[in-house]
């Protein structure tokens, strides 16, 4: 007889956990333990800052290089559909984020995350572990790279990227992600130690409730858009989305949603083959929903330490991130990872921003994986309407 699995302990969990022991043991443990966790969180930063250029060339290279297979009319449309609503919900987030936010976080600016906000925590020691390369190199050798593969008949370098990315796949999963609860246990009991943590929970729940009502306008605006051109109803649309926007919600995966989105959009009208061919193009290149996500956490953290939001930084940013987004699917905590590069590229996030950024990220994880499934049924109605004509 078969012993029942045994229930994993998510990530989501354990970062609750990793936050709520931060916040007590800074309250009450002796300054000797911080400086501890200091030292952790110092070679956790360094370490982490010289795996992002990797990150990068390791996730998005064979990605793009990837996408080049198959090519045709259909995909250059179902591409440019895809790429162009992730773009509009990163947009759609960045407008709703900056008119509502600086009400919600105008008591945070300020907030320090790094163990440096606190005056005479420092580490015991530190070992610098500068990268080999920078971001923005990283970026552009990874595009050059990607295009090249997609594009050339070259398999020898196309096999080796696509073992380099199991090589940083394998890197996330059992490296940073493990280590990152407690890295942020570290960040929250700094901010414990200074008084800021609580204010800092009651915007996150303040900034998660507006995110979540986001993207539920995000999924209305998209079958409205979807069933006025392929002359379905968008409420009946989405309605027959629904096994796979919960059955998304259960497993955090794309890609693990696949069968049932399938099913969910053959029975929208959707012709069979358009579906097989669209929903799993769209697991990989659509994430309109984790675009979104990280759009408005970005700009959450952002007022939250008094930084000046500006419009055109914030818009080439979100340009970039559609194209990160590829590299997300089929990696644990893919498109928050992917988005490592821009966010210190772009927006200047030092690692403890961008470890709080995957914080706030993964309270929410599910639901931006239950955005981008459901959406992918708005792309395969315009898509079966093109291709019927």
């Amino acid at each position: 007889m078969r012993k029942p699995a045994k229930r994993k302990f998510g990530l989501l969990p354990r970062v609750i956990v990793a936050i709520l022991l931060g916040i007590v043991m800074g309250h009450y443990l002796p300054e000797w333990v911080t400086r501890g966790f200091a030292t952790f969180n110092d070679l956790f930063n360094n370490f982490l800052g010289f795996m992002i250029p990797l990150i990068i060339i390791g996730l998005v290279t064979p990605a793009i290089g990837n996408i080049g297979k198959g090519a045709g009319k259909l995909l250059l449309f179902t591409v440019i559909i895809a790429y162009g609503d992730t773009i509009l919900a990163g947009l759609f987030s960045f407008f709703t984020s900056t008119a509502l936010f600086p009400s919600l976080i105008k008591l945070g600016s300020g907030i320090k995350f790094s163990p440096e906000a606190i005056q005479g925590i420092q580490p015991y020691f530190s070992i610098p572990i500068p990268p080999m390369i920078d971001v923005m190199s990283a970026l552009i050798f990874a595009f050059l790279l990607g295009l090249g593969i997609a594009y050339s008949y070259v398999d020898t370098l196309r096999s080796f990227f696509n073992e380099f990315q199991q090589i940083i796949a394998r890197a996330i999963k059992v490296v940073i992600i493990p280590l990152l609860p407690l890295y942020i246990m570290g960040i929250f009991m700094t901010m414990a130690a200074t008084g800021q943590a609580r204010r800092v929970i009651e915007m996150f729940i303040a900034i998660i409730g507006v995110i979540f009502a986001m993207h539920i306008a995000l999924l209305l605006f998209q079958f409205c858009i979807a069933g006025s051109i392929s002359k379905t109803n968008p409420l009946k649309a989405l309605r027959k989305m629904m096994p796979a926007y919960f059955t998304a919600l259960g497993t955090s995966s794309s890609a693990a949603t696949i069968p049932v989105t399938l099913k969910c959009v053959e029975n929208c009208g959707v012709d069979r083959g358009v579906a097989g061919f669209t929903v799993p193009l769209c697991a990989t290149i659509h994430l309109s929903g984790s675009t979104m996500k990280i759009t408005a956490c970005a700009i959450a953290l952002m007022l939250m330490q008094g930084s000046n939001i500006d419009s055109a930084t914030f818009i080439w940013f979100i340009l970039l991130l559609g194209v990160m987004m590829v590299a997300a699917p089929g990696v644990p905590g893919g498109a928050i990872m992917a988005a490592l590069g821009v966010l210190q590229s772009v927006l200047g996030f030092d690692t403890s921003q961008q470890a709080m950024m995957i914080a706030l990220y993964i309270a929410m994880d599910s639901f931006g994986t239950a955005c981008n499934v459901t959406g992918d049924g708005a792309i395969a109605l315009l898509v079966n309407r093109i291709n019927s004509h």
